[in-house]
């Protein structure tokens, strides 16, 4: 929803109804994962998707007709090789989307959850996509760390979905949990998909160098929060960074403390060290190998220079486990030389680590392209 957002607060700030497509589910090798959207407004103009092109257009018409009939239906589309005329996905995946109507009437707390994202505040909706009793699919609850807004259709349903969906919304995640038909756990009959809308993930580069420019323009592009940060004034400017949200002027080990006692990184933040400096480097890994959780920590700079950081923090007392954290040199084998493919090296390397992925190439493997989802 978050990508279609924009497009459907018009709607339904003037009492319209638009049609709200979100992929609730994926098996094998489907385009797109949970949570992606795509909207037809009331005025018929489609916005985003639900499968890359491969069923836009039959869930098109889908989302047209619910909207105009205020029907919420949860729809499948599989593998289309066996008719050439069948909808499906070529690709050989299958995928489960749920359509709604949006509206004021249908979805009362919208405007706040928009403005919770906006905020890049973490806020999570729950939604019955499965029920037999027709008059709860579509019902929403909205979930914040502080608590719930909204109704299921019970009490009880509220507080089980409110409670169990608090930890998916701490871990950024998105998915689907099962019920009874009134909310009993460890039962079945009632389906609740959780969309999770944390703020954007965090990237940190130190070392305000020319290959931090394009990891930061490349970090960004992923959808990365990109802070570059170096302790030398002269080369930490917004200028030579523009890609970047921010760029900080500081000693790395003394913001990374900092942004850790304020839990802003959490198992989401790529950490990327690029000034293979070690009056820099060292007090830096340190901290963040001995921090909490992240996604990924990387360090720039040849064998010899590894080496040599590796032993420095040996020295300074770091255990074989913490040192197993850090990738350094960090990258994929790509033969890379300018600072724009080495950045890509660097990105293949977290991206891999966070699906799982080999980093062959595809055309060399026989199991399944997309890998379980992150955690």
């Amino acid at each position: 929803m978050r990508d279609v957002l924009a497009a459907m607060m018009p709607d339904w700030r003037k009492g319209s109804t638009s049609g709200l497509a979100t992929v609730v589910s994926t098996f094998k090798s489907a385009p797109r994962l949970p949570g992606a959207s795509m909207l037809v407004t009331a005025g018929g103009d489609a916005v985003g998707s639900v499968s890359g092109g491969c069923v836009e257009g039959a869930v098109y018409e889908l989302a047209t007709q619910v909207k105009e009939e205020g029907k919420p239906v949860l729809v499948r589309y599989g593998i289309s090789d066996d008719d050439a005329y069948a909808v499906g996905l070529t690709c050989g995946g299958i995928i489960d989307i749920f359509v709604e109507p949006v509206s004021r009437q249908s979805f009362a707390e919208l405007d706040d959850v928009g403005q919770d994202i906006a905020a890049e505040r973490r806020v999570g909706v729950a939604t019955v996509i499965e029920h037999p009793d027709n008059s709860r699919l579509g019902r929403h609850l909205v979930v914040r760390p502080e608590g719930f807004d909204g109704d299921l259709g019970s009490e009880r349903s509220n507080h089980a979905v409110g409670d169990d969906t608090q930890g998916l919304l701490a871990a950024g995640r998105t998915g689907i949990l099962n019920y009874g038909l009134d909310g009993e756990r460890l039962d079945t009959g009632m389906r609740v998909f959780f969309a999770s809308y944390a703020p954007p993930p965090r990237m940190l580069v130190f070392g305000a160098i020319d290959f931090a420019a394009a990891l930061a323009r490349l970090g960004t592009f992923l959808g990365y929060r990109v802070t570059v940060c170096d302790a030398r004034a002269i080369f930490a400017t917004p200028a030579r960074f523009p890609e970047a949200a921010e760029v900080v002027n500081a000693w790395p080990h003394r913001y990374l403390v900092e942004q850790l006692s304020k839990g802003l990184v959490d198992e989401r933040t790529v950490i990327c060290v690029l000034t293979h400096d070690p009056k820099f480097d060292i007090p830096l890994l340190e901290v963040a190998l001995r921090g909490g959780p992240v996604a990924f920590i990387g360090a720039m700079g040849s064998r010899r220079t590894h080496e040599d950081r590796i032993a420095r923090l040996r020295q300074a007392g770091l255990g074989e486990a913490e040192l197993s954290r850090l990738h350094s040199p960090v990258g994929l084998d790509l033969g890379a030389r300018t600072p724009e493919e080495t950045a890509v090296s660097i990105a293949a390397e977290f991206i891999a680590k966070q699906w799982s992925g080999s980093g062959e190439p595809l055309r060399q493997l026989d199991e399944r392209i997309h890998h379980d989802e992150l955690r």
